[in-house]
């Protein structure tokens, strides 16, 4: 496997989706925790997700590892032949590693089969602005006692701020920043887990937006922040080759030691094993 040396160290790999966060929203906030995994870790601001770029279709693209005209979800219902592709979820499982969840918009209970997560916290609170904080309180109380071998963690109040006030203004912005201080809440949960020090993290966006809107094949809606940071990354390392979406699943699976499904057509982000002296 491209990561055999990185992979034997990670116990945990860690998923935030913070829903609608363009790069340039994130360049524009005041996001301490965020941009020390940026700078302690590997990142582009130039990664591209899918078309329809709408948040299911585009976190089910994630999850599935492949594009929407391959899984079929293209709207924000699921469709359920998508279960006939395994979600990073149901690999993990399947491997006998545990699974974790924190989401507060409701229709993202179906990126797993059932029967795959050892844990699941839902709140309906993604219009609230602490909604985001109380989905991360959940995560690191659980976090920080019961090891997860991957966990995901969807943070979606950023998301409903473009769609309140709109995409780029300060009201968005002080959406992002809220999602910083509760990436930041996880993380200390983290360090003090079992899990410390041979972790990985990833924060990445399902979208973009632009004015009070997304979903069409604008740059402000399909370029996302892709950044990941933890046990064996490069530090203050840019990506120079192309990220996709779908390339977050087949990453995980490296990290993990996990075989990628057939099916999935994402790739590694190989660049992240390489070492810090081997860096181009």
């Amino acid at each position: 496997m491209i990561g055999e040396m990185l992979v034997k160290k990670i116990k945990s790999v860690i998923l935030f989706v913070v829903d609608g966060l363009r790069p340039d929203g994130l360049k524009k906030a005041d996001t301490p925790c965020i941009d020390n995994l940026v700078n302690n870790g590997a990142y582009t601001f130039k990664a591209k997700t899918v078309m329809p770029s709408v948040t299911l279709p585009c976190i089910a693209s994630m999850f599935l590892g492949t594009e929407p005209k391959h899984h079929g979800v293209t709207t924000n219902t699921w469709n359920a032949t998508a279960h006939s592709i395994p979600s990073i979820i149901d690999l993990v499982h399947s491997e006998g590693m545990t699974t974790a969840s924190f989401y507060n918009w409701e229709p993202l209970r179906d990126l797993s089969k059932p029967g795959s997560l050892n844990a699941s916290f839902f709140l309906d609170n993604c219009e609230d602005p602490h909604g985001d904080l109380e989905i991360a309180r959940l995560a690191a109380d659980y976090l920080l006692h019961t090891p997860a071998s991957f966990a995901f963690i969807y943070l979606g109040y950023t998301d409903a701020a473009g769609h309140k006030y709109g995409w780029m203004t300060d009201d968005y912005l002080e959406a992002i920043e809220n999602a910083d201080v509760a990436i930041e809440r996880v993380l200390e949960a983290m360090n003090r887990s079992e899990a410390a020090g041979n972790a990985v993290f990833i924060v990445a966006s399902d979208h973009g937006g632009h004015g009070k809107t997304h979903g069409t094949d604008k740059p402000e809606d399909l370029t996302i922040p892709w950044i990941i940071s933890g046990s064996g990354i490069p530090s203050g390392f840019e990506l120079d080759e192309p990220v996709s979406i779908i390339d977050t699943a087949p990453t995980i699976a490296e990290l993990l030691g996990i075989a990628q499904p057939r099916v999935w057509t994402g790739r590694v982000v190989s660049q992240i094993f390489v070492k810090s002296e081997e860096k181009p």
